[in-house]
């Protein structure tokens, strides 16, 4: 029985790039078991890698990545497929299958890896369309739902499987008040009641710092804070604070790095 009080996600001293553009350098933190882990920072600064991590779909180039103590990146094909299902993705958008109905979308993985009845299936994904609130959509398509219901059937999707870890990449993009707050508390309330784990990639501070246990910031390839919201919050770091009170400019320049203006616009260029 793994220790309730334990991390499930332990990342040590984690490198990643591509080719000569380095995305991580050095990055360490925990994931908590049981808590809502929220990874932030500004765009392009490896959020989203750390999900491809995790999930085995890239591997480490140095440092160590365990998932309840297994190392992902020393796994064999059937056994990163096994913690796999242990896993649920929510995609930036949802990233449901447009051909399949609401129904069908949250019955894929259940029909893909188990080998359950039908009539349980059926069960379980009105139990989970239930928990979002969307029981009475089974029947439809995607196209005939709004962005926010299609993130609901997505998450639906990702808990089908009852899911030890759930990774939400972008869970807020393109949503408006009430639906952005919807997902939040679902996601909220989701973690608490199944007792699952969850790390949310975001950009919206004053949602994600209202649910999260935790907050990592990431930026130039390394933790730039970790803590509680209040914690972060309070960061007396320039690039933290920059990032948290949306500050147009600070180490992260407004301006893209060029010659000076008294060189381009003093006589510096030659016509």
């Amino acid at each position: 029985m793994p220790d309730p009080d334990s991390d499930l996600v332990v990342c040590r001293d984690l490198s990643f790039g591509y080719g000569e553009r380095r995305i991580l350098d050095g990055v360490s933190f925990t994931v908590p078991r049981g808590k809502v882990t929220a990874l932030m920072g500004a765009s392009g600064g490896g959020k989203t890698t750390v999900l491809r991590l995790i999930g085995g779909q890239v591997r480490a180039q140095h440092g160590s990545l365990t998932f309840e103590g297994q190392e992902v990146g020393a796994l064999d094909a059937t056994a990163l497929y096994a913690i796999r299902r242990r896993m649920g993705m929510l995609f930036q958008f949802g990233a449901l299958f447009t051909d399949m109905s609401v129904f069908d979308n949250v019955a894929f993985p259940l029909r893909e890896h188990t080998s359950l009845p039908q009539a349980l299936v059926r069960d379980i994904v009105l139990m989970k369309l239930n928990a979002v609130g969307l029981r009475g959509a089974r029947d439809l398509m995607p196209s005939e739902v709004s962005g926010g219901m299609a993130r609901r059937v997505a998450l639906a999707r990702a808990i089908a499987l009852d899911p030890d870890l759930v990774m939400y990449d972008e869970p807020f993009a393109g949503l408006d008040p009430i639906s952005l707050g919807t997902a939040a508390q679902l996601i909220r309330n989701l973690n608490d009641a199944l007792g699952i784990t969850s790390i949310v990639v975001s950009h919206d501070l004053e949602e994600t710092f209202r649910i999260a246990d935790q907050v990592v910031v990431l930026a130039n390839g390394k933790v730039a804070a970790q803590g509680t919201p209040d914690q972060v919050r309070a960061s007396s770091d320039p690039l933290v604070a920059q990032f948290v009170h949306a500050r147009p400019d600070g180490p992260v320049r407004f301006h893209y790095p060029g010659s000076s203006v008294e060189h381009d616009f003093g006589g510096g260029v030659q016509a």
